[in-house]
Parts: C-alpha cells; sequence; structure tokens
C-alpha cells in the first residue's frame, strides 16, 4: 500500500515536482512530476536527502514518472545526484521507473568511473602562496642560468686549452646559416633604418639648413650602435629561435640524454659551436648593415635633399672615426654571445613536448632581444663614463 508523505509543486503548473511515498520492506518511492528542464526550478537535493535521514528503515529507492511530462540533462544531473546521496547511506537504487532514454543516459554516465583528482579544486590559490611559488621559481630559473653560464664559461677554456670536443665541420654549417643566408634580411632591415633615419635627420636639419649633416647623423648613429642593434634583434628572432628549436628537438626525441650516456658533452658539441659562429659572424655582419644603412640615408640624401653622393660620402667619412667603429664591434661581438646563449639555454631547458619547442623558441626571441637592450644601455654607460 502506497501511502504520500510530501508532495511540492509541479504537477499542474509545468514546474519539477517532487513527491515522496514509502511502502513496507523498506522501499522509498521518489514520485517526478512536471517538467525537469533548465528553463524550470527544480526541487533542491535537499529535500531528497532529508526525507532518506527521516527514514532509517530505508534499503532501496524506485522513481515514480507516470506523472514527468518533460525532461532533459538537468534532470539526469538531479539523478545522479540522488544516487550520490544514497550511495552515502547505503541505500540500493533502482531505476525500472524511469523514461528509456533517462536510464541509457544514466548507465552511460556511470559506465566509467570518475578520475581521482578531475574535480576543480575548490577556491583560489592565496596571493602569498603565489608570491611565493613565482619566487621558488624564478630563483630556480636563476640558478639554472648560472649552471649553463658556467659550464659554458668552462667550455670556452677547455677549447682555448685545445680539449674541447667539437666538430669544425659543425662550425662551418653554422658560420653559413648566421652569415651569408642572413644577409638578405639583414640587408633590407639595415637599408630601412637608414632611410627612417635619414629621414627624421632631414626633417630638423633642413630648418636651419644643415641638411648636409645627415651624413653625420646617419653614419655615426648606424656605425656606432643602431647596426649592431638591428643586427642582433634580427639574429634573436632568426638564428637564436632556430638554435632554441633545434635544441628543444633533440630534448624530445632524448639525443642529448643519449650522448650523455655516451660520454659526449653537449656543452662542447651542441652549444659552442653555435656561439663560436654567432660571435664570429656577427661583427661582420654589423660592418655589412652599417654599409646598408649609410646607402639608406645616402639615398634620402641624394632625393630629397639634393646632396651629391660624393659630398655625403665624404662628409661620412669625415664624421666617423675608429672609435665608433669598434664601439659597433664590440656590440656586434657582445650581441652575438648573447643571442646564441639565449637560444641554447632556453633549447636545452626546453620540456619534453612539441609545444615546449614553440615555448623554447619564443623564450628565446624574448630573451636575445632583452639582453640586447640590457647590454646596449650598459655598454653605453660605459662609453660614457670612460670617454668614448
Amino acid at each position: 500500500m502506497k501511502t504520500k508523505e510530501i508532495e511540492t509543486d509541479g504537477l499542474n503548473s509545468g514546474s519539477a515536482g517532487l513527491t515522496f511515498s514509502d511502502i513496507p520492506q523498506g522501499t522509498l518511492v521518489i514520485g517526478l512530476t512536471g517538467v525537469w528542464t533548465t528553463e524550470t526550478s527544480q526541487p533542491p537535493l535537499e529535500d531528497v536527502e532529508s526525507r532518506v535521514s527521516a527514514v532509517p528503515s530505508a534499503t532501496k529507492v524506485i522513481f515514480d514518472t507516470r506523472s514527468l511530462t518533460d525532461w532533459d540533462s538537468s534532470f539526469l544531473t538531479f539523478l545522479l545526484g540522488v544516487r550520490e546521496i544514497c550511495e552515502r547511506k547505503g541505500i540500493a537504487v533502482e531505476t525500472d521507473g524511469l523514461p528509456e532514454g533517462a536510464r541509457r543516459l544514466l548507465k552511460l554516465a556511470l559506465a566509467v568511473p570518475e578520475r581521482v583528482g578531475a574535480k576543480k579544486g575548490a577556491g583560489k590559490e592565496p596571493i602569498m602562496s603565489r608570491i611565493g611559488g613565482s619566487t621558488l621559481k624564478f630563483v630556480a630559473g636563476l640558478g639554472e642560468v648560472m649552471d649553463f653560464l658556467g659550464d659554458a664559461g668552462v667550455s670556452v677554456v677547455r677549447l682555448l686549452m685545445g680539449r674541447a670536443t667539437l666538430r669544425w665541420s659543425d662550425i662551418l654549417l653554422f658560420l653559413q646559416e648566421s652569415g651569408s643566408q642572413a644577409l638578405p634580411i639583414v640587408s633590407l632591415i639595415s637599408l630601412l633604418v637608414g632611410l627612417i633615419l635619414a629621414f627624421v635627420g632631414a626633417i630638423q636639419l633642413q630648418t636651419f639648413g644643415a641638411q648636409i649633416y645627415v651624413a653625420d647623423l646617419v653614419g655615426i648613429a648606424m656605425v656606432r650602435v643602431m647596426g649592431a642593434i638591428m643586427t642582433g634583434i634580427i639574429m634573436a628572432g632568426r638564428t637564436g629561435a632556430a638554435y632554441a628549436a633545434q635544441l628543444g628537438t633533440m630534448q624530445v626525441n632524448e639525443e642529448i640524454d643519449a650522448m650523455k650516456t655516451l660520454g659526449v658533452t653537449p656543452m662542447e658539441f651542441l652549444v659552442l659551436p653555435r656561439m663560436l659562429a654567432l660571435t664570429v659572424m656577427m661583427p661582420l655582419l654589423c660592418i655589412y648593415s652599417d654599409i646598408m644603412g649609410i646607402l639608406g640615408g645616402m639615398i634620402v640624401g641624394v632625393a630629397m635633399l639634393d646632396l651629391n653622393p660624393i659630398v655625403y660620402l665624404n662628409q661620412t667619412k669625415a664624421a666617423l672615426n675608429l672609435t665608433n667603429v669598434w664601439i659597433g664591434l664590440f656590440h656586434g661581438a657582445v650581441f652575438g654571445v648573447l643571442v646564441a646563449l639565449s637560444g641554447c639555454l632556453r633549447g636545452m631547458q626546453c620540456e619534453r613536448s612539441a609545444s615546449a619547442v614553440g615555448y623554447a623558441a619564443t623564450s628565446a626571441v624574448v630573451t636575445g632581444i632583452v639582453s640586447i637592450i640590457v647590454a646596449t644601455a650598459i655598454i653605453t654607460i660605459v662609453c660614457n663614463v670612460l670617454g668614448f
């Protein structure tokens, strides 16, 4: 004999409703009435839990859906909640009274057990915890950088002592990749930088009738620092990223681990040739960049300011001195070391996944450019203090 205990709204109003009845032998009947969709308000699960707790003799729960008119995924969510409550209290759940579609979806939802830790963690991480974690990560990264620089220094010392194990054919290959193959992009960028400098200077100098000094402006700027900076940035985006991708791919393929197992030092075999090649080629590329920048400035001087090309070149020659040239070459050599170390460092730090290789290449470019800017500021201050 069925006895109705509780009845909520929903039977006639078109919203979801819930009824409870119990029959002998410890069976609790949960009646589901009305419309159970995401657009209608539904009874809370607390009603089910309180009713189940009020019947300690209940050993089984069954469903009565004869008055159920419509349902969707929210109905299934409610059923899962009821099942969880009954499991906690050791009560069996019988689903024969549910619609056929709901039974199949419920079976499908319970086919794969929930993975441990799959649920989203509750609450946000405290700010002090995040600051502490970031600090520890920064210190650990700084330690890796210092270890890498130390190993690179030891490799250079071993090379000077003639004890380094590297293949000179690799150096020739890297010289070609970072030298002649980079000429087209260096030519374009340097020519445009010279044009821009000349345009900016011409507008101001024409006001005073001193347009001939455009040659001084472009020549000194390109030879002293701009040629080296532009070349360094180009090589950071081109060669530094390539170094990081090459070494990162070797990390993914465990080739570097294999080299260590065979007793081959990756620092000498992989990093040192790249660093030597870029350190040698960067000053040469800087000279080439200076020439292209001066050529760009001369184009503006001749076309816009009606200067004679010979006069322009003589004015450039008079403005430059060896101090400017050597400072520019020093910039180039330093930038070559920084770009090579940045690319190789990020490549050696690469994790073992394809996405990590892309991240390593991006990080190498950022590290290289930031290093170039910082080094430029330091060299400029030192030159100013020394009176150069």
